[in-house]
């Protein structure tokens, strides 16, 4: 029987192999989240380059966010990334949830991400 920790190890397995097939060189936007902030990065895997990042820890949306664990934070850091990331000059992604259900948190940041003018 396994673990809970090596169910999630092999979901996260799992989605990275999919997404490198689906990918054709588009980056990915990965995401990681803690029981205390949510965190977003725009990784080009072919220059092994972070392009964008954002998180609930950032100094311009720690003072606007009561908690960063909560949908609401979510949602500002998913606009907040997918800012700097047409700024970098990245307008498709390929969105990695990792080892996360698309559910909660991690939808409401895709969400966001898409309202900011990221396409994925």
């Amino acid at each position: 029987m396994l673990t809970v920790r090596q169910t999630s190890q092999r979901r996260g397995k799992r989605v990275r192999i999919h997404l490198a097939r689906k990918s054709r060189g588009r980056p990915r936007l990965s995401v990681f989240r803690s029981g205390r902030h949510i965190y977003a990065q725009v990784i080009d895997d072919a220059r092994q380059s972070t392009l964008a990042a954002a998180s609930s820890v950032d100094k311009g949306l720690k003072g606007k966010l009561k908690i960063g664990c909560d949908k609401a934070a979510a949602a500002e850091v998913g606009k907040l990334v997918a800012e700097r990331a047409v700024a970098a000059g990245v307008k498709e992604v390929v969105f990695d949830r990792g080892k996360y259900l698309y559910h909660g948190r991690v939808k409401a940041l895709a969400d966001a991400a898409r309202e900011g003018g990221l396409s994925f």
